[in-house]
């Protein structure tokens, strides 16, 4: 599959090359497995460089020979020359000036020979003033978070640059839908439970599923028995929890399932919420995998899962392993029957990208709260989202369905009575719909409202 959009890395990337050449530039870039690190940096390294694949399974004997191999097919080091010690290695690769160097998965040296830390932050600190750019990524974000940002680590303040590489978005992966011959709504579909991690639409590609419905791609990859990414959650997150992931589990099962606050997160793991505040923390804080989103007004906000595989597997799959393991008849047949209403929950997220784009939104949140007033039962009202761009205010509501003329106008109506729930009266607020197909459009934006269907991504 061809290599799509990453200009602003690819960008970003060459101009701190330009500022290398007068000064030793290091760079970390972290992001979770399957986003495309590799990729992009196998890109970036096209015309020179080199890269270094940190092996965690090797001796550090072994990954060292390894590494003087591809020194010497970079013709770094004579056929004659040999580097015996990681301080050899590195001592090479500045006084030759090697540059630029990519060590990819480079949290790995923990497992390896962690000394290797300490030797790369004497090479820094000895050689700042020369030229030179590295490059050291990684897949496990916590790890690699505590590498450089603890104060009781070697590497601490020695990164010039560090960012993490996002999923592609919405607009790139529609492009490689069009390269993988899959129609728009199968794609969305795709993007619900797969997100923009491009690995996953190599899958497609590799497996020879170009041109399936979604559907059809989604049983071969995650539910057939020995299914290409059968195990690609759990795998995912084990190596980031380590050997204690067992509460980190319930946590993202109790969110996956609709207890989005601390005190329903507590309720379905039937303990105290202090008990789980730190690991909610390192949740959100040091393995990013889920985000606090507060509303529009107020201050009471809630969890979500940021992964959308994580958040499938957790909401479809992982409440009922032993079914999926045994591939219960049963159970698989509810799954695949309960797949539509997956997207429709997770369309919400498809849709604020699309509008975010769309409409040069710089905010977005949704907007939930309580109705002063109104019996039990019905005292609650939700809105989609808020957005805000330089000049306008947009609330819109978000469905997952095909609509008429006459329900989308009775869904526009509702949404408009329920911004006056809003404490603040926003002045011009523009009131819009987006949905898989809807019918009258033209009409629809005649009246003065804003709709969109998939025809419009």
């Amino acid at each position: 599959m061809r290599f799509v959009d990453r200009e602003r890395e690819l960008k970003e990337l060459k101009g701190i090359e330009a500022l290398s050449k007068k000064k030793l530039f290091v760079v970390a870039l972290y992001g979770l497995r399957r986003v495309g690190k590799t990729r992009l940096l196998l890109e970036f390294l096209k015309k020179k460089g080199l890269y270094f694949f940190v092996n965690k399974n090797k001796t550090s004997n072994d990954l060292l020979n390894e590494f003087q191999d591809i020194l010497r097919n970079g013709r770094v080091l004579t056929e004659l020359e040999s580097v015996d010690s990681w301080e050899k290695f590195f001592e090479v690769l500045v006084k030759r000036g090697v540059s630029p160097v990519v060590f990819d998965e480079f949290q790995n040296f923990s497992f390896v020979d962690s000394s290797v830390f300490g030797i790369i932050q004497k090479t820094i600190d000895l050689n700042e003033n020369k030229p030179g750019f590295l490059i050291l990524s990684g897949s496990l974000i916590g790890l690699m978070k505590n590498l450089f940002k603890s104060s009781k680590e070697p590497l601490y303040g020695r990164i010039k640059r560090g960012f993490k590489l996002e999923p592609l978005n919405l607009g790139a992966c529609l492009e490689i839908g069009k390269e993988l011959k899959l129609n728009k709504e199968d794609l969305i579909k795709i993007y619900c439970v797969f997100g923009g991690y491009p690995k996953y639409f190599v899958a497609i590609e590799d497996f020879g599923l170009q041109g399936k419905k979604a559907e059809e791609i989604i049983d071969f990859l995650l539910l057939t028995k020995d299914a290409a990414l059968e195990d690609e959650v759990n795998s995912i997150l084990s190596q980031e929890f380590g050997g204690r992931s067992g509460v980190y589990y319930s946590i993202l099962e109790a969110i996956a399932n609709g207890n989005n606050i601390n005190s329903k997160i507590a309720g379905a793991l039937n303990t105290n919420p202090t008990s789980i505040t730190r690991q909610i923390k390192e949740l959100k804080d040091y393995f990013e995998l889920i985000e606090f989103e507060l509303p529009f007004e107020g201050k009471r906000g809630i969890y979500k899962i940021r992964h959308p595989l994580t958040q499938f597997w957790f909401s479809e799959i992982y409440k009922n392993y032993s079914g999926y393991a045994a591939r219960n008849s049963v159970f698989m047949e509810k799954l695949k029957n309960n797949l539509n209403a997956f997207y429709g929950r997770s369309f919400e997220k498809v849709a604020r990208e699309f509008l975010t784009s769309r409409l040069e939104l710089k905010e977005t949140k949704s907007q939930w709260g309580k109705i002063q007033g109104a019996k039990k039962g019905e005292n609650t009202y939700e809105i989609d989202l808020i957005g805000k761009s330089n000049r306008e205010v947009f609330a819109f509501e978000f469905k997952w369905s095909e609509l008429s003329h006459k329900k989308a106008i009775s869904i526009l109506n509702g949404l408009e009575s329920k911004t006056n729930y809003l404490l603040k009266k926003i002045t011009g607020l523009k009131i819009g719909l987006v949905a898989k197909k809807i019918e009258g459009k033209q009409k629809l934006r005649a009246e003065g409202f804003l709709a969109f269907d998939l025809d419009d991504f």
